[in-house]
């Protein structure tokens, strides 16, 4: 998809200096329209910072924004045409829902009926009903709160999105729902989504492509199974999802080369099946379950270690700890990185 579509934004070697720390370290990434595009990494890794250069809040030390082909690195912030989304919605409490979303158009000098319309019409779309348009922004709850702060983003019909943690504050159960809520959203809106996140599976269910991020470097750009499957670098391979590191003694058993290290994704591991082509059957213990419904995480110990393995749940093929299973590793479902 990206590739077909013209760049919305584009970041040439940005680099980002905070006194003597250089926080972000040459990034360059190209942003598609209609995208939905995430930054993702753990803590202090540059994705905020990148995303507040493109908002403006932050001016590079060398590099440039680039905006639908126009430079703009020194626009300042009420120019840019970007609504943003903070992790702490950054809305005004006292104030009612309505006035928190016309806030903008009241800056940008609309007439009265023109920003009414505008309100009423993007609550619809982002389900606030009239009556809570009447309400404090404090009587409502936190998804309530993310949904004001997401509508007053996107009442000014602004080119580009970009959303920090927006989800972060909200409980896992309401998480998953408004995660769901957004995806369709930006899809109908067919709005440039810049989304700045530490959480994986967010990033991966969200996302039409993805950066990760590490030390103010991106490690890797690509769709979400580009990263998960196809990880670039042993970073993202350990960053990305669960996984099993091979150990010494299962790698000569695979006839592994040790001057990599070696990786491989619980689901690729198969448990008393039937062997495939080129994929070596190893004898294993169950040492320990968690049963999750959907399926089951076993942690069985082969060939002097403990390799992590998800099976379905069919209800049928249930193991016992101290069962004698058979492994079946296939060596093409490895990721493999030289030793540093």
């Amino acid at each position: 998809m990206a590739d077909q579509l013209s760049s919305m934004i584009e970041l040439k070697n940005i680099i980002v200096k905070f006194g003597d720390f250089e926080a972000l370290h040459n990034i360059n990434v190209d942003v598609k329209q209609g995208e939905f595009f995430t930054f993702l990494g753990p803590s202090g890794c540059g994705k905020t910072t990148t995303l507040r250069t493109i908002t403006g809040f932050i001016e590079p030390a060398s590099g440039t924004v680039n905006v639908n082909g126009q430079d703009i690195t020194h626009v300042p912030i009420e120019k840019r045409n970007i609504g943003i989304v903070f992790q702490s919605y950054a809305l005004f409490p006292t104030m009612t829902v309505y006035d928190n979303i016309a806030f903008g158009l009241k800056i940008q000098k609309l007439k009265k009926d023109e920003i009414d319309r505008k309100v009423r019409d993007i609550a619809k779309k982002v389900d606030l009903s009239d009556e809570q348009l009447q309400k404090a922004v404090s009587q409502l709850s936190g998804g309530q709160q993310q949904r004001v702060a997401i509508a007053r983003a996107l009442v000014t019909g602004p080119a580009i999105i970009c959303m920090d943690e927006p989800l972060s504050n909200l409980d896992a159960k309401l998480r998953v729902q408004l995660r769901n809520e957004l995806k369709k959203m930006q899809r109908d809106f067919g709005i440039t989504t810049i989304y700045v996140t530490h959480d994986q599976e967010e990033a991966l269910t969200l996302s039409d492509r993805i950066a990760v991020f590490n030390k103010g470097y991106i490690e890797q750009i690509g769709t979400p199974n580009e990263v998960y499957n196809h990880s670039k670098t042993e970073f993202v391979c350990n960053f990305i999802g669960d996984i099993n590191r091979i150990e010494d003694e299962l790698a000569d058993v695979l006839h592994l080369d040790k001057n990599q290290n070696h990786f491989m994704r619980l689901e690729r591991i198969r448990v008393n099946r039937e062997a495939q082509e080129g994929e070596v059957q190893i004898p294993g213990v169950i040492e320990n379950r968690e049963y999750y419904g959907l399926y089951i995480k076993y942690y069985i110990r082969m060939a002097g270690q403990i390799i992590k393995v998800i099976e379905r749940n069919d209800g049928i093929n249930i193991y016992e700890p101290g069962e004698q299973v058979s492994v079946g590793i296939h060596p093409r479902n490895l990721m493999s990185y030289p030793k540093q």
